[in-house]
C-alpha cells in the first residue's frame, strides 16, 4: 500500500510572529551593515534600531555570530540568484558567451551592494568563524556550481582531465581530488585548477573596482571587465583539448 501522507500542520500564531520578528531583525542588521559597514555590526546596535533590548534580541539570535551567518548566507544566495539569472538570460548578441554574462551579473551585484560584497569578501569580521559545512558553505557552492556550468558546458570529463595546466604535483592533485563535491560530479584536477584561476582573475577585477582602485578608468570599467572576461574564457578553453 502507498504511504499515507499526513497534511502538515500550519504554523501557529506564535511561530508566525516569531518568523516576522526574526525577519525584521535580519533586515535591520542588513541596513546597519549597508549604512555603517560590516565591522560596526553588533547585537546592541541592531536592538537599538528596533527599539528593543539586547536581552529580547537574544531570544531570536543567541549571539552576533548567529546573526552574521544568516546575513552572509542571505547575501550569498542573493548573489547566486543574480549570477544564475544572468546566466539564464538570452543575450542580445548570441556571440557573447554565457560565462561572460554570468561574470557581468556578479560584477553588477557587487557594484550595487558594495557593503554586502565587503561582508562576503572584505576584511574578515573579528572573532567570527562560519560554521563548518554550514549554510554559508552551501550557498557559496551553489554559486560555484553556476560558474562551473557556464565555464565547462559542452566539454567531456576526458577533455577536462587532459587540460593543459602544466604538471600538477602529486600532493596538489590528491588534495584537489579530495575536495568535497558541490552536488555535481567532481571535476578532474586540471579543470579545478582552471576554474580557481579563472575565479581569481574575475573576482580580483571586481574587488579592485568595488573598493575604488580602478576609478581612474571612469565609465570604461564595464568595457574593460567585458574584454577581460572574454579573453579569460578564450585562454581557459584554449587549454582544453578539442573533442
Amino acid at each position: 500500500m502507498p504511504a499515507v501522507e499526513h497534511p502538515t500542520a500550519p504554523p501557529t500564531l506564535r511561530q508566525r510572529r516569531r518568523a516576522v520578528a526574526t525577519q525584521e531583525i535580519v533586515e535591520a542588521a542588513e541596513r546597519h551593515v549597508v549604512e555603517h559597514g560590516p565591522a560596526a555590526l553588533s547585537l546592541r546596535a541592531v536592538a537599538r534600531s528596533l527599539g528593543m533590548s539586547v536581552q529580547a534580541l537574544y531570544h531570536y539570535f543567541p549571539n552576533r555570530d548567529a546573526l552574521v551567518t544568516v546575513l552572509i548566507t542571505q547575501a550569498y544566495d542573493d548573489l547566486a540568484d543574480a549570477v544564475q539569472s544572468a546566466a539564464d538570460t538570452v543575450p542580445d548578441d548570441p556571440a557573447v558567451p554565457r560565462f561572460v554574462i554570468a561574470a557581468e551579473g556578479y560584477r553588477s551585484w557587487a557594484i550595487a551592494r558594495p557593503e554586502l560584497f565587503q561582508l562576503l569578501y572584505g576584511t574578515p569580521l573579528r572573532d567570527y568563524a562560519a560554521p563548518s559545512e554550514g549554510p554559508t558553505t552551501r550557498a557559496m557552492r551553489r554559486m560555484g556550481a553556476v560558474f562551473r556550468r557556464v565555464l565547462f558546458d559542452g566539454f567531456t570529463e576526458a577533455q577536462l582531465a587532459a587540460a593543459d595546466t602544466r604538471t600538477l604535483s602529486p600532493l596538489l592533485r590528491a588534495h584537489l581530488e579530495a575536495l568535497p563535491p558541490d552536488g555535481a560530479p567532481a571535476l578532474p584536477a586540471p579543470a579545478t585548477v582552471l576554474m580557481l584561476s579563472g575565479w581569481g582573475h574575475m573576482h580580483g577585477l571586481v574587488v579592485l573596482e568595488v573598493f575604488g582602485h580602478t576609478s581612474f578608468m571612469d565609465d570604461h570599467q564595464a568595457e574593460i571587465f567585458h574584454m577581460a572576461m572574454r579573453d579569460l574564457l578564450t585562454d581557459i578553453h584554449r587549454r582544453i583539448p578539442a573533442g
